[in-house]
C-alpha cells in the first residue's frame, strides 16, 4: 500500500454555507479536480485518558499540541488497511505522522497495549506518545462525508469538504455504521486549505471578496464542548445530587 506518511504543512478551516461552497468549487474548476480519493466517508477514533487531558489542552490553543487517532476511509474489517496518525500542531505548522496497517493490528496496537507489529521511527514516537499520556483508550469517534481536491498540475495544495460530521462516545469502531449526534449545523461545512506556503491568488481573491474567513475549529474539540463536556458536568451533578441526598454531606 504505497502513501505518504510524513506531512508538514498549514492548514487553514473556514465554516462555510453551501452556497459558498458552490461559489468556491466553481471558481476552482477550471484549476482543481476530486483527488484520487474523490468522495469519501471518514471515520476516526480519537485517544484521550479518562479526564479529557489532550482535547482539554487543545482547547487551550496551546503553541504545541498534539493528538494520537486512528482512520479509515471505508467501513473496516479486521484485515481492512486503516491508518494509525500522530499528529501535532507548533506555531500553526501541523505535522502528522502515520503507518498504515489493519485494522485488528491497529486494535492490539493502540488499544490493547500488544507491541507494535512492526518497529519504525514513527512507531516509536507513538509509542512514546501513548507512554507519556498513559492510559490512553478510545475516547470519541467522528465520522463525516469528505469531498477532496487537488491541483490539476499536481502540487501539494488540496481543499476538502467535510460535511454531516457527527459524533458518537460508544460503539468505538472502525467496522461499525456511521451515526450519532450532529456536531455543525446541518447548512455548515467545513472546509480546509491545506498547503506547505500560501494559497493560490484566485483563491484568496475570492475569500476575501465574499468575506469568509479563517476560523479555529476542531471536530473533536467541538463535541468535546457541545456533547461531551455538558455529559460530564451533568454527570457529576447527577452524583452530587446522589451524594447530598444520602446524607453524606453530613
Amino acid at each position: 500500500m504505497a502513501y505518504q506518511s510524513v506531512f508538514r504543512r498549514y492548514e487553514l478551516k473556514y465554516l462555510i454555507t453551501h452556497d459558498e461552497k458552490k461559489l468556491i468549487t466553481d471558481a476552482m474548476s477550471p484549476y482543481m479536480r476530486l483527488d484520487k480519493y474523490g468522495r469519501t466517508t471518514v471515520r476516526s477514533i480519537y485517544f484521550d485518558n479518562d479526564n479529557h487531558r489532550l482535547i482539554r489542552r487543545s482547547l487551550e490553543k496551546p503553541e504545541y499540541k498534539e493528538k494520537l487517532r486512528i482512520r479509515s476511509y471505508v467501513q473496516a474489517d479486521a484485515d481492512t488497511p486503516i491508518f494509525v496518525e500522530l499528529k501535532k500542531k507548533y506555531q500553526s505548522i501541523v505535522y502528522k505522522r502515520r503507518i498504515a496497517m489493519t485494522e485488528r493490528d491497529a486494535v492490539r496496537w493502540i488499544c490493547d497495549g500488544e507491541p507494535c507489529p512492526e518497529d519504525g521511527q514513527i512507531h516509536r514516537e507513538i509509542d512514546y506518545f501513548s507512554k507519556l499520556y498513559s492510559p490512553l483508550h478510545p475516547s470519541a469517534m467522528l465520522t463525516y462525508e469528505r469531498e477532496a481536491y487537488a491541483p490539476y498540475e499536481g502540487s501539494d495544495f488540496r481543499v476538502t469538504f467535510d460535511e454531516n460530521i457527527l459524533y458518537r462516545g460508544c460503539d468505538l469502531s472502525l467496522c461499525s455504521e456511521v451515526y450519532g449526534e450532529r456536531v455543525l449545523d446541518q447548512d455548515l461545512i467545513m472546509m480546509e486549505l491545506k498547503c506547505s506556503g500560501g494559497i493560490p491568488l484566485y483563491l484568496a481573491k475570492l475569500l476575501s471578496r465574499e468575506r469568509i474567513y479563517k476560523t479555529s475549529f476542531s471536530k473533536y474539540g467541538a463535541a468535546y464542548v457541545k456533547l461531551i463536556f455538558p455529559e460530564i458536568r451533568l454527570s457529576r451533578d447527577s452524583n452530587k445530587k446522589e451524594y447530598i441526598l444520602n446524607g453524606s454531606n453530613f
